[in-house]
């Protein structure tokens, strides 16, 4: 379904608009902003995905018993080794 809607713009915006029409990006300023919305509808989901995987480690992380936690001191000798060889030093 279609519906018909009026918008306002900045003349920045509507400059944008008219000149992707132009090239041929898009056949209509409608179209335009329609794949606008589709991009930001687009763009929510994937956040909102992302979101809830990091919600998700996070709740797994509080959930690991501390004596599973990695010694910091080790895992960053660990990685100044590894720096050092590349540099070979």
């Amino acid at each position: 379904m279609t519906v018909k809607t009026t918008l306002s713009f900045t003349d920045r915006h509507h400059r944008f608009l008219s000149e992707k029409v132009g090239q041929g990006v898009f056949a209509t300023q409608s179209a335009a902003v329609a794949a606008a919305l589709e991009q930001m509808m687009q763009d929510e989901e994937e956040r909102n995905v992302a979101l809830q995987a990091l919600a998700q480690e996070i709740r797994a992380r509080m959930e690991t018993p501390r004596d599973a936690f990695i010694d910091e001191e080790a895992a960053f000798a660990t990685a100044r080794a590894a720096i050092r060889a590349a540099r070979g030093a």
